[in-house]
């Protein structure tokens, strides 16, 4: 394992942790950034497996939340609600990721083009969104309707295309239904568990036979540097939403993905 592909794994990993809880997408960061560092992991699973790191930062900063809902369920109708809520919404990207799975990761992922388009598309309908008049029925993330949270769960599976971004297209979704910015985020926030332990599960499962001890150990360095940066945008995110939107990421979308287009033009 040279020392160039330790560096490329833990800015990787930093890039992950940074962008994936922001409406930018994550994956579209990583694997334009892979693709220009010449970074390469089998079936493209180092992208995916390393969001676990991402998803221990929420069940950090939210422990003492998820323990109290937790402990509530046997006795609290609105802990049972808010679990099964989040269950209904994960439930879309659970099915069809798992039938689209060889073509999402042999395709999509494939196609840097494609990625680079999707974020200046996906940046633009953020910019529209965020400056949208939304008169907020839903204010909290507790409350949200079975019904809310399923056609929510239909928005993330748009992400299943690299560049949408899960959290934007789940944050888009449920301002255009109803919701404000601060609890659209943290809704986002809880479906990511789910979604993103199945997806680890489900690629894990899928390469298991392709990974070397190598790859095991890149994998593990970019986890923990997904973890250590997904702390502060966790720690930090709703409360720079709830004062400053969303168009600052839409910009960053676009920026991005018209520096990505470039480079593939000069680069290939």
């Amino acid at each position: 394992m040279e020392d160039q592909s330790i560096v490329s794994a833990v800015l990787l990993g930093l890039i992950e942790g940074l962008t994936e809880f922001i409406p930018v997408s994550s994956t579209a960061h990583v694997l334009l950034a892979g693709h220009f560092l010449g970074f390469n992991s089998p079936g493209n699973t180092f992208a995916v497996l390393i969001q676990l790191g991402a998803i221990l930062a929420i069940l950090t900063v939210y422990f003492h939340k998820l323990l109290a809902i937790a402990t509530a369920l046997p006795s609290d109708p609105r802990s049972r609600h808010f679990v099964l809520a989040v269950l209904v919404a994960f439930l879309p990207a659970a099915i069809i990721g798992a039938i689209a799975h060889d073509f999402i990761k042999a395709v999509l992922f494939e196609t840097p083009m494609l990625i680079c388009v999707m974020l200046i598309v996906g940046g633009v309908i953020l910019l529209v969104v965020d400056k949208m008049t939304f008169k907020p029925r839903y204010t909290d993330v507790m409350d949200y309707p079975l019904s809310l949270a399923l056609k929510i769960g239909f928005f993330q599976c748009l992400a299943m295309i690299p560049g949408t971004s899960r959290s934007g297209a789940t944050i888009v979704g449920s301002l255009l239904m109803g919701t404000d910015k601060r609890s659209a985020a943290e809704f986002s926030f809880f479906l990511a568990m789910p979604t993103m332990l199945g997806a680890f599960v489900l690629d894990l499962y899928k390469n298991r036979n392709a990974l070397s001890f190598d790859d095991g150990m890149l994998i593990g360095v970019g986890f923990i540097a997904a973890f250590i940066s997904a702390l502060f945008v966790v720690r930090g995110l709703l409360d720079f939403v709830s004062r400053r939107g969303y168009a600052p990421f839409a910009w960053w979308r676009i920026a991005i993905g018209i520096a990505g287009l470039i480079g593939l033009l000069v680069r290939g």
